[in-house]
């Protein structure tokens, strides 16, 4: 009994800090808060009432207090105060947090998010509402890190879970949709884009003023980095960028390579590929946004406005070959070849560019009623610098092909084939197209287009199973076929003859040794003559040379003798003229002495005759007598009878004649 009395003490005490225990847990005058969580103080009474309005109790009321608890012992009055104890907020990295306000000022009517006071952390709900912060999810966002916020004023909405302090159940699926949403737009994560990807985003703002009628593309605002006020570094701070004047809707700005943490909920990213300009290619833009400008193209030209480039309309400098961040929304790019193209009017052929795919042959009708379809390529260059005419003009160069030069080109050979026959088709074709060269550059100048050259096919029939074309290409196949065999027979005419003359100077090549050998000999004799002639002209120079001096020396002397003969020949010639003169004397007085003339001259007949037939020694009468066929004797006969002739002249009397000088000369010879 004693040992009981003596615990009794004890006992008591114990019970005492039980009981003291209970009580302080009960009351939650002491509590212990983790220091990886917080905890949200919730005032269960106070002297100063419940708040008026909202959730969070900024005056001390009974309530959602705003300042959370950290780590550590914290002591309270009690029975007064209930504490929420949460994890603190952590945001991966590389990951984005969406904050939503459970309380706050009302958003205005064209408002979406909820803007966020200069300055203020969500760390911070006190300062938060009174700064004039607004309830509903939030334009500022979390990045990476650990936080210390009020789960009862904000609710954070991660990609792995959402942080808040539950309240009730309609507030949980207006959470669970809003993280649904962001999920839906890649918003848990910052929008990267990479450098291999040749891409661009283009931002959709859904925060903000409207844009003004008429307009489709919000202006470039907030892009100027010296202004903090309004740069707003690639939409990344809502806040500063509808400080800037951005309105909602898509934006002319767009993001290039980078790593961009947005707010999904106020701007969303679509991507779309880089304008990539290739080399032979320019970019003629056609923009949809800027200021109007003055039109650039010239009083002369009524085909649209040019405008500098940043205005709305046709850019008068077209963009060259490269990669550019165009935003494709903003204006179109209609890429222009500046290397030459080819336009083909034939059926299943379609150049690389395929603004020919809708071409077809031309249907001509030639003189002759033929009805064939002519294929016709021309090759056509743009000058970069016209370009842009050409589009202000006719859009893109399909159409310009489809409406203006494939009517033109067609109407052009329509006519060439009514003048020509069908084979005048055939083979006149570079004659056509040197014509149609000349002629169409002029029509196609007239549209800011060079023409290079007209390529022209062969007709071919309009319809499947006509062979009329076939049946002439094939009188003409033949036609040449003969003047080809002409040819032929011609050449092996020509190859026969080159035979018989290679055939020649085989025989002449084996023959070769000895003709070469009897051209030396004739070449050696030949030389042999040569010296020898050389030798008689130089013996026969010689000669005249030494006959001409002969010559003169003779020439001297002659003269000398012939002086000497003339001086004689005078002397003897006075002599003989003296004695003929003497002898004529004496021949006279002979005459006269013999009775005349006649007697005289026979006496000398007679004399000379006994002369002569003393001398010759022949008979007076001859032992033979050869009387010819016209009875006259031979010469003795003849002599002898011209004698007796003579004397018997003499005896009749009869005068003497040619008989008589016969005989003289029988005598004298």
């Amino acid at each position: 009994m004693s040992n009981l009395l003596a615990l009794g003490p004890l006992v008591g005490s114990a019970l005492f800090v039980v009981l003291a225990a209970v009580f302080v847990a009960a009351s939650g005058m002491v509590r212990y808060i983790g220091n990886n969580r917080v905890a949200v103080v919730e005032k269960l009474w106070s002297r100063r009432g419940s708040i008026a309005g909202g959730l969070i109790a900024l005056k001390e009321e009974a309530g959602f207090q705003p300042d959370v608890l950290r780590g550590g012992l914290h002591f309270f009055f009690p029975f007064q105060y209930r504490l929420h104890v949460q994890s603190l907020v952590t945001i991966p990295q590389g990951r984005i947090g969406y904050v939503f306000a459970r309380d706050g000022a009302p958003l205005e009517a064209d408002q979406t998010l909820a803007t966020h006071p200069t300055g203020v952390d969500f760390q911070d709900a006190r300062k938060f509402l009174e700064a004039g912060g607004q309830k509903g999810p939030q334009r500022k966002i979390l990045r990476e890190g650990a936080y210390a916020i009020n789960l009862a004023q904000f609710v954070v909405v991660t990609k792995d879970r959402t942080f808040a302090l539950s309240l009730e159940r309609s507030e949980a699926d207006l959470l669970e949709q809003m993280a649904e949403i962001i999920e839906e737009r890649g918003g848990f994560e910052p929008v990267v884009i990479k450098d291999a990807d040749d891409q661009i985003g283009v931002i959709t703002v859904h925060d903000g003023p409207g844009l003004p009628a008429g307009e489709l593309i919000a202006p470039l605002v907030g892009a100027d980095p010296d202004d903090p006020a309004t740069f707003h570094n690639s939409f990344q701070e809502a806040g500063k960028f509808l400080a800037a004047g951005g309105r909602k809707g898509r934006q002319l700005q767009v993001l290039v390579e980078g790593t961009y943490y947005i707010n999904r909920l106020f701007a969303t990213v679509e991507r779309i590929n880089k304008t990539v300009v290739e080399v032979g290619q320019v970019g003629v833009v056609v923009s949809y946004t800027g200021a109007l400008g003055a039109d650039t193209s010239g009083e002369g030209y009524r085909h649209g406005e040019l405008v500098a480039n940043g205005e709305r309309g046709v850019w008068r400098d077209p963009l060259l070959p490269g990669k550019y961040a165009f935003n494709t929304y903003a204006g179109r790019v209609t890429m222009v070849p500046t290397t030459n193209f080819i336009l083909k009017w034939e059926t299943m052929a379609v150049g690389s560019h395929k603004f020919d795919e809708n071409l077809a042959e031309v249907s001509l009708i030639t003189r002759d009623a033929f009805e064939p379809t002519l294929p016709v390529s021309v090759v056509v260059h743009i000058d970069y610098r016209k370009a842009p005419l050409v589009i202000q003009r006719f859009g893109d160069i399909k159409k310009l092909v489809e409406q203006t030069l494939d009517p033109m080109v067609s109407a052009y050979f329509k006519n060439i084939g009514q003048t020509r026959t069908l084979i005048e088709l055939l083979q006149d074709r570079s004659a056509i197209q040197g014509q149609s060269s000349e002629e169409m550059k002029a029509k196609f100048g007239l549209y800011n287009l060079e023409l290079q050259e007209v390529l022209i096919g062969t007709p071919r029939p309009a319809a499947s199973g006509d062979d009329q074309i076939e049946k002439i290409l094939t009188q003409l196949r033949q036609r040449q076929i003969a003047d080809e065999q002409i040819g032929t027979y011609e050449r092996q005419k020509f190859a026969a003859q080159k035979e018989r003359e290679l055939r020649e100077a085989e025989a002449l090549a084996k023959q070769q040794t000895a003709i070469t050998e009897s051209q030396l000999s004739i070449q050696v004799q030949q030389n042999a003559g040569k010296a020898s002639l050389a030798r008689s002209e130089q013996e026969a120079q010689q000669r005249r040379t030494l006959a001409k001096a002969e010559a003169d020396a003779t020439r001297l002397l002659g003269e000398g003798e012939a002086g000497k003969v003339v001086a004689l020949a005078r002397a003897e010639a006075e002599k003989v003229t003296k004695v003929g003169l003497a002898t004529a004397e004496a021949i006279a007085s002979q005459v006269e002495a013999s009775g005349g003339a006649r007697y005289q001259l026979a006496r000398q007949v007679a004399e000379r005759f006994a002369e002569a037939l003393e001398t010759s020694g022949v008979d007076v009468v001859p032992k033979v007598s050869i009387t010819g066929a016209g009875g006259e004797g031979g010469a003795n006969g003849g002599v002898m009878q011209a004698l007796l002739t003579l004397l018997m002249s003499e005896k009749l009397g009869l005068a003497v004649d040619a008989t008589d000088q016969r005989v003289v000369e029988a005598v004298e010879g």
